[in-house]
């Protein structure tokens, strides 16, 4: 029987491609990607004091844009490509034509694909290094055994133990911001939370003294590290071989054996070396993500200053930064017009705003 004529192999749809696959994996990179843009602007600028929502939804932009470049720049090939290290991929640009139209190392799809789903993947989690480790098959944890389905550890893990460890090194809020802070907006706060398909209730306080040493706004660190851990833990209890082999596709596919079914099967043994692995895999991923990000703050902190001011605090990162204001009523814009960071004014007319008194700029 003869294939219909869009249906026959050509240059641009090679016989190893599949449409319908490929289709898919466009579809879900694209809807990874709306949960950072608008999901994640949306919901952070929302759900902040009204005096820092700007700044919160730039910074969703800033490093969703930053992040895709550098996927495309490094990230990608050094994830998935030849070996530099045993942990660590060659970094290389991943925007070659011949690379980007052959078939990707997984899947009847092209490797312009694959870059685009696993950039999104990075973009959202702004943690790059946990890739090369867990969803390459390549990947030295992987080959140890670490089960991580949808991104436990690559995601959630990764950007909670990273954003808990920023905000150690950045240092607290005002006392008075970290004890009342209500969203500016509780239906753009569920839009986001919508878009992004999980509730947000994070409450700004915490009754651990030791976590009340670090300043989490958002409770990111619960929201993603906390579940990120106790997930892939708790994957190691309840794993099952023959529902692995359906999404892992390896030759080894009996390894993968819970504690659970272990229990169940004589396998203990098996069951307790999955558990170990799954908990090395969680040790392993809050180091790497502790000392590379305690790096990055570091040398950032010889150049620029991690934490504003009190009394830029005290006004707002929108006012102080960008000049702005989230909801502005009539004539507000003339508020803000000299910012420290408008280069549009002399300098002595920019360095206005440090003089003003704090009642002079309205604070919420």
């Amino acid at each position: 029987m003869k294939l219909p004529s869009n249906l026959l192999p050509d240059e641009a749809s090679p016989v190893w491609m599949n449409k319908g696959d490929n289709a898919w994996q466009l579809t879900a990179a694209t809807l990874v990607g709306l949960q950072s843009i608008p999901g994640l602007v949306v919901l952070y600028g929302s759900i902040v004091k009204k005096k820092w929502a700007i700044n919160s939804a730039f910074m969703v932009f800033y490093a969703f844009a930053m992040v895709l470049v550098g996927w495309v720049g490094c990230g990608h090939r050094m994830s998935f490509d030849e070996k530099l290290v045993f942990f660590l991929g060659k970094p290389a640009v991943a925007l070659d034509e011949k690379f980007l139209l052959g078939q990707a190392f997984l899947g009847c799809f092209p490797t312009a694909t694959m870059v685009f789903f696993q950039g999104v993947f990075a973009c959202i989690t702004l943690i790059l290094i946990a890739g090369c480790l867990i969803w390459c098959p390549d990947g030295w944890l992987a080959k140890l055994g670490v089960i991580d389905f949808s991104g436990g550890y690559l995601i959630h893990l990764s950007a909670g133990v990273a954003g808990f460890t920023a905000a150690y090194w950045v240092d607290p809020r005002l006392d008075k911001d970290r004890e009342m802070f209500p969203p500016n907006n509780i239906i753009l706060m569920l839009a986001g939370a919508g878009l992004l398909w999980m509730g947000c209730g994070a409450d700004s306080t915490v009754e651990v003294k030791f976590l009340r040493l670090v300043d989490d706004p958002i409770a990111i660190f619960h929201t993603h590290a906390i579940a990120g851990g106790l997930g892939g833990i708790l994957t190691g209890f309840f794993a099952v071989p023959k529902l692995c082999r359906l999404f892992y596709m390896v030759p080894d596919w009996e390894k993968y054996i819970g504690l659970g079914y272990g229990l169940q099967n004589g396998q203990t043994s098996a069951g307790l070396r999955q558990m170990g692995i799954q908990l090395g895999g969680v040790l392993f991923v809050i180091f790497i993500n502790i000392s590379t990000i305690s790096m990055i703050c570091w040398f950032v902190g010889l150049f620029v200053p991690l934490r504003l001011s009190d009394d830029e605090l005290q006004i707002g990162d929108d006012a102080t930064i960008h000049g702005e204001e989230v909801f502005a009523l009539w004539n507000d814009e003339e508020t803000f017009q000299n910012t420290k960071t408008n280069s549009a004014f002399e300098a002595e007319d920019s360095s206005s705003m440090k003089s003003r008194s704090l009642g002079d700029v309205q604070m919420v």
